[in-house]
């Protein structure tokens, strides 16, 4: 299928899984995760109509973006880029301009040293705070503990604005392992919201196997890569840690 019709498929998944809910279809946006894919498969998409991409390494998506721009010219300018992955201190200036958002803070360090290019160039970037709520060594994140102190922290920087949150569950089989994980994030924010009086709207959660769970639990964000894009590229751009 066409990287057009699986798009397609996808958001009449998501209308449908917003109406088993009980939810209206635009309150859960579409993060298309572009990154390993090459720039052609992302002007599919864009032209196809997504805006919202995903990328997880800042020197991968420098090298697309200059790619892009070949291919849709001047309208790459309207791609809303969120950067996933984890941020290394010498990639932050680098990413506060080439990002539009960053959806993956997950201490007061990192959104400090974001926040100082942003605030000197009079940018205010929206961020979100990556949770941990599994014990895998691969998993990144807050421990749920610090996310309060996290969220004052970031609302008082000049250069982000805190969103809400997001987390990446323990992979299973059954999409419904997923739940319990997706709950806690959500009452997480809740928790955070009371206790800080800040509003927190987003919550980023759900891939492509199991977004059916996360947006009955009250995901407003959800990131796909796979069932638009097919299996993951490693190819020709630099695939260093962001």
């Amino acid at each position: 299928m066409s990287i057009a019709e699986n798009l397609r498929r996808v958001k009449d998944e998501i209308a449908q899984a917003c109406e088993r809910a009980g939810r209206e279809t635009a309150s859960v946006e579409l993060i298309a995760v572009s990154k390993t894919h090459g720039p052609q498969l992302l002007a599919d998409a864009f032209r196809a109509g997504q805006r919202k991409f995903g990328e997880s390494r800042v020197q991968e998506w420098e090298h697309k973006r200059a790619q892009l721009h070949s291919i849709l010219g001047e309208d790459v300018g309207q791609i809303d880029a969120h950067l996933i992955g984890n941020l290394q201190s010498n990639k932050t200036s680098k990413a506060a301009w080439l990002f539009s958002a960053f959806d993956a803070v997950d201490s007061a360090k990192v959104a400090e040293r974001l926040n100082a290019p942003c605030a000197q160039a009079g940018k205010v970037l929206p961020v979100l705070i990556e949770v941990k709520l599994s014990e895998e060594a691969s998993k990144h994140g807050i421990d749920p503990h610090g996310v309060v102190g996290l969220v004052r922290r970031i609302e008082e920087m000049d250069g982000l604005q805190v969103n809400g949150l997001m987390m990446v569950p323990p992979y299973t089989d059954d999409a419904e392992g997923a739940r319990p994980y997706f709950r806690q994030l959500r009452e997480l924010r809740d928790e955070a919201q009371q206790a800080t009086g800040i509003a927190l709207p987003q919550l980023s959660m759900g891939m492509s196997h199991d977004f059916a769970v996360a947006i009955q639990e009250g995901s407003t964000s959800v990131r796909i890569g796979t069932a638009i894009f097919g299996t993951r590229e490693y190819a020709t751009t630099p695939q260093e840690e962001a």
